[in-house]
């Protein structure tokens, strides 16, 4: 969708920290998925009287990890403040956050990230980056604005979050996209965080349009339904100031069914949560050396592998940034050149051709059933001489939708490679009969070669060694014209 400069967006986007195994503040389990409603809680995550929180000391060591990859400046203290509001999935009717005004002091800010729009590179400045606990889980039936009740799942309450805040510097859904892509496959480089688990990273969005008012749209689940969101709300956002209707300041809910946003509420304005420091916890000081310590413990970040690929597999720039665009990708990648080398090949038919499927099929590696293992075999089969490239790409989808062994695949539907001459060959003088007019054109345009190479892999059904298929195609051709030219002598 093509949109005006005066499009401005902002992000706040909420990060579990999924590879912590206990809550924020309580040592309740923080695998929560998949478990029985309301069984891992405690009188802390409840917000029972008397219950006191206890900060997780590694949640602070993996927030500032983060805060370095995204190039904040970390503060020397950071204080909790209390959050008031009056919802179901806060069973104390406040969430522990951080606030960056009012002596407030977060645990980061001045960050930013550079992505790549329209060919160019634009820096996405970050505001601050915070911790805070997650809500319950509220659980509608059907739409919310339909939905006769609601279920409430406190599981997920005292869940640790990272709070990552930008300014508005984003000017289309589509940067807004590319910002999350490239800030999921930093925190999954990290460790810290796994995108592939359901709701583990979560956004709002503020936009407003030239001469409007912002808007913001709560909790959307992944980077598709986050552009779809932002396109909607263009299009809603634009019809109501051409009509002359001011847009009205709102929270609005984004429905992925029907891909609308609903009206929840007016916006709340700061001073209607009351903000005020938690007075359970004590500020905590960062600091230097334990800035300096995290910063020695990071592992490699998705730009200096895209350099290392380059350098070490002799990858064309394009091509490493395709293939670290995703950590699992990139993963999948340097498995398969332990187990079989030859980087560039892999890359070509993981771009060419594995990618496209799952772009198609609107699929994530991680959805699929291919492995490095199963990959890397249809490559040996290729080069063993068992099955063409042509037939590869045939297998290429049932192994990525099902994971079978593609020896298997091959046995199974008869899909060996043809490399019998004598079969080859009367197949080639039955070809020959029944396109004269083809083998003609042959002997004078070596585009029309194809044709008849072509004829001959139909009829057996791709399967025909290309090599030899050539060979013997162009060797009928080479006798037909030195028997023309020896008759012409006479």
């Amino acid at each position: 969708m093509s949109v005006g400069n005066g499009v401005k967006i902002g992000l706040e986007v909420h990060v579990q920290l999924t590879s912590l195994k206990s809550k924020l503040f309580c040592s309740c389990p923080s695998d929560y998925r998949g478990r029985e409603p309301n069984t891992l809680v405690c009188p802390v995550c409840l917000g029972l009287p008397g219950a006191l929180p206890v900060l997780n000391e590694k949640a602070v060591r993996y927030a500032i990890m983060a805060a370095l990859a995204l190039n904040c400046k970390i503060s020397e203290r950071m204080i909790f403040f209390r959050k008031n509001y009056y919802y179901p999935d806060l069973p104390k009717n406040f969430q522990i956050t951080q606030y960056d005004r009012a002596g407030g002091v977060p645990l980061a800010v001045d960050g930013y990230l550079y992505i790549e729009s329209q060919g160019q590179s634009k820096k996405i400045r970050i505001s601050r980056v915070h911790l805070e606990e997650d809500p319950g889980r509220l659980v509608h039936i059907g739409p919310i604005d339909q939905s006769p009740y609601t279920l409430i799942d406190y599981n997920r309450s005292g869940i640790a979050l990272l709070e990552i805040v930008t300014d508005p510097d984003i000017n289309s859904p589509r940067e807004a996209r590319l910002f999350l892509q490239k800030l999921r496959n930093i925190l999954e480089h990290l460790g810290i965080f796994d995108g592939s688990l359901e709701g583990s990273m979560r956004c709002d969005a503020n936009i407003s349009l030239a001469g409007g008012t912002r808007v913001e749209i709560k909790n959307i689940t992944s980077f598709k339904e986050v552009e779809r969101a932002l396109n909607f709300e263009i299009i809603r956002q634009k019809g109501l100031l051409e009509k002359g209707i001011a847009v009205k300041r709102e929270t609005r809910h984004w429905d992925e069914v029907r891909r609308i946003t609903i009206s929840l509420r007016s916006k709340e304005e700061e001073q209607d949560y009351r903000y005020f420091p938690e007075p359970d916890l004590v500020p905590v000081v960062i600091s230097r050396e334990m800035i300096e310590e995290i910063r020695a413990e990071m592992p490699e970040l998705p730009d200096e592998r895209v350099k290392r690929f380059m350098s070490m597999y002799g990858l064309p720039k394009y091509d490493a940034e395709v293939l670290v665009s995703s950590k699992q990708l990139a993963d999948f990648f340097e498995e398969c050149v332990k187990l079989y080398g030859k980087p560039k090949e892999i890359s070509n038919w993981m771009m060419s051709d594995l990618l496209r499927y799952l772009y198609e099929n609107n699929l994530e590696l991680y959805e699929s059933k291919i492995t490095p293992q199963t990959f890397v075999k249809m490559l040996r089969l290729i080069d063993d001489g068992i099955i063409s490239g042509k037939i590869a790409k045939k297998i290429l989808p049932t192994i990525i939708v099902s994971g079978k062994d593609p020896e298997k695949i091959v046995e199974e539907e008869g899909l060996v490679k043809i490399s019998d001459e004598i079969l080859l060959n009367s197949l080639v003088e039955k070809i020959f009969a029944e396109n004269p007019k083809a083998v003609n054109d042959a002997l004078k345009d070596e585009k029309a070669v194809h044709y008849l190479i072509g004829q001959l892999m139909r009829a057996t059904k791709g399967k025909a060694d290309p090599e030899i298929a050539n060979r013997i195609v162009r060797g009928k051709l080479e006798e037909i014209r030195g028997a023309t030219q020896g008759a012409g002598r006479i």
